[in-house]
C-alpha cells in the first residue's frame, strides 16, 4: 500500500491529492489493484478507511502487508486485519537512516547495515544489530533508534521461508506502479479536477495491469509455504481453480 500526489485545480489555487493504491496478491500468484481512492494528505486514519471498504467489499483474509514506515498505518491494518503480519519496507529504512548520516559515513554505514537486512534468522539478525549499534551507535544514536523503535515491523520476514521474504521484504512493487501512474498522466501537469485526475489514473491503471500477464515468480512454491503457515486459513475449494 502506499500513495503517489498529483497536482489539482480547486477553488482557484492548485493542491496536491494523494492517490491511495493498494495492490495484492492473490492465490492464484496473480498481481491485482485492489483500488484507488483519492484523498488529501496520506494519514494513517484515512488508510484505516480505505482498510474498511477493501473488507466490506470482499478483500476477507490478508496474510502479509508490506508497508512504508507511515506513522499510525500498523495500528490501522491490526484494527480491520487483526491476523495480518506487517512487514515495514527495508529500503525505506535505509533510506532515512542515510538521511541522518553524512556522506562521508554513507558508504561504510551501509556496509555495515547490510548484515542486519541479509541475516537468515532472525537471532543473527539482532546479533548484527547489535554488532552495528557498537560501531556507529555512539555517532549516529538517531539511526539505531530508527532501528529499535520499528524492529517489530521491520523484522517479520526473517520468521518467512527466503521465497516469501522477496515478496515483502521492499514496498518496490507498488512503488513502480505508482512511477507508472506519473509516467501515463506526466503530459497533464496540472488537473482541473479532481473528477479528471482520477479518470486520468483509472486509464492509466488499465494500461498497466494489462501488462500483468504471468505469476509470481516461484509461485507454487510460496504458495505450499503459505498452505504450511496458514493451514486454518487456505481452505481447499480456494485452490480448485488453480
Amino acid at each position: 500500500m502506499d500513495a503517489a500526489y498529483f497536482n489539482v485545480r480547486e477553488n482557484g489555487r492548485v493542491i496536491q491529492k494523494a492517490n491511495y493504491s493498494a495492490i495484492g496478491v492473490n492465490l492464484f500468484g496473480q498481481r491485482e489493484v485492489l483500488g484507488m481512492w483519492i484523498g488529501d494528505a496520506e494519514s494513517a486514519s484515512y488508510w484505516a478507511r480505505i482498510l474498511d471498504s477493501m473488507k466490506s467489499r470482499g478483500v476477507e483474509d490478508v496474510f502479509l502487508f508490506a508497508v512504508d514506515g507511515l506513522k499510525g498505518l500498523p495500528q490501522a491494518i491490526q484494527a480491520v486485519y487483526p491476523n495480518s503480519l506487517i512487514q515495514r519496507c527495508i529500503v525505506h529504512q535505509l533510506r532515512n537512516c542515510f538521511k541522518l548520516v553524512p556522506f562521508k559515513d554513507r558508504r561504510a554505514v551501509a556496509r555495515d547495515m547490510k548484515p542486519i537486512y541479509n541475516a537468515p534468522t532472525r537471532e543473527a539478525a539482532e546479533l548484527a544489530l547489535d554488532t552495528f549499534e557498537g560501531q556507529w551507535g555512539k555517532r549516529y544514536p538517531g539511526v539505531i533508534r530508527l532501528w529499535r523503535d520499528n524492529w517489530a515491523e521491520l523484522s517479520t520476514y526473517y520468521d518467512l521461508p527466503q521465497e516469501l521474504r522477496k515478496l515483502i521484504y521492499t514496498t518496490n512493487a507498488i512503488e513502480a506502479y505508482n512511477r507508472g501512474l506519473r509516467k501515463y498522466t506526466k503530459a497533464k501537469c496540472i488537473f482541473s479536477t479532481e473528477a479528471a485526475l482520477e479518470k486520468a489514473l483509472y486509464l492509466a491503471m488499465k494500461n498497466i495491469t494489462k501488462k500483468w500477464t504471468g505469476k509470481v515468480q516461484n509461485w507454487n512454491t510460496i504458495l505450499n509455504q503459505l498452505m504450511v503457515y496458514y493451514p486454518d486459513r487456505i481452505l481447499p475449494g480456494d485452490l480448485e481453480s488453480i
